[in-house]
C-alpha cells in the first residue's frame, strides 16, 4: 500500500477552506449539503483532507459502542475532540479489496473494523470505499482504492506550485514498526518511535520545502 491521504483537524470548516484557496491550494468540499471535510487533491500521491468533524452521530456511536465496537467509537471521538493540527494517516492499495492487508493483521492478532462507506461529492460522483480500522491507532487506517478516479489531470499544479506532498512522519510502537512496513512499501511515510503525526512535506515544481 502507499499513503492515500493524510487527515488535518480544523476547527473551522469555512474558514480553513477559505485559508488554504488564499495559500493557493484548489480546495473542494466533500459534499454539497452540510459538509463536515474538504479535499486537496494532487495528481499523484496522497491527498489533504482537511477534517471538523467525523459527520458521526452520537446515536449510530452508540449503537456501535452496543456492538461491540468501542475501539472504532473511541478513534472516532478522538478525532471529532482533537485541536486543530494532523492527527492521522491513511493508507491505500491499488485494488477493489484490502485481503491481503487484512491477512497481515489477522496474522499478527491484531484486532480491527471492516466496514464500507460511501458519499457523493459536489460533482455527483458516487464514492464507495472499503475499509479498515485497526483498533491500535498506532497502526494507520486504510482501505481500498476509490470506485471512481478523484484526481486531477496529471502532471497537475496547484496555483501555489505545490505538486504533492512528498512526505509525513507517522509515530508507533516499535513493535508496530515490522507490521506497517509489511502493509505500506511508500517512501514517503516516515515512522518513528512515539505518538502522533507530524512534519508534513510537500514537493513544490521547481523545489522542496
Amino acid at each position: 500500500m502507499k499513503l492515500g491521504h493524510i487527515i488535518y483537524k480544523v476547527d473551522d470548516l469555512d474558514e480553513a477552506v477559505k485559508e488554504y484557496t488564499k495559500k493557493g491550494f484548489t480546495v473542494e468540499y466533500g459534499k454539497k449539503k452540510n459538509p463536515y471535510n474538504a479535499l486537496i487533491y494532487f495528481a499523484e500521491g496522497p491527498y489533504l483532507e482537511l477534517l471538523e468533524t467525523t459527520g458521526m452521530p452520537s446515536f449510530i456511536k452508540k449503537i456501535l459502542s452496543f456492538f461491540g465496537k468501542k475501539a472504532l467509537v473511541n478513534r472516532l471521538d478522538i478525532w471529532d475532540n482533537s485541536k486543530e493540527g494532523l492527527i492521522a494517516v491513511a493508507l491505500e492499495n491499488d485494488r477493489f479489496d484490502v485481503d491481503i492487508e487484512q491477512n497481515i493483521l489477522d496474522k499478527a492478532n491484531l484486532k480491527y473494523f471492516k466496514g464500507k462507506s460511501g458519499r457523493t461529492d459536489t460533482k455527483g460522483r458516487k464514492l464507495k470505499f472499503l475499509g479498515i480500522m485497526p483498533d491500535d491507532m498506532e497502526i494507520p487506517f486504510f482501505g481500498a482504492k476509490f470506485n471512481i478516479n478523484v484526481r486531477p489531470p496529471a502532471n497537475y499544479i496547484h496555483p501555489n506550485g505545490v505538486k504533492k506532498i512528498k512526505s509525513i512522519a507517522f509515530g508507533t510502537k516499535e513493535k508496530f514498526i515490522p507490521i506497517i512496513n509489511q502493509l505500506c512499501d511508500d517512501e514517503g511515510m516516515k515512522l518513528f518511535i512515539g505518538n502522533g503525526v507530524k512534519d508534513l512535506e510537500f514537493e513544490y515544481l521547481n523545489s522542496s520545502i
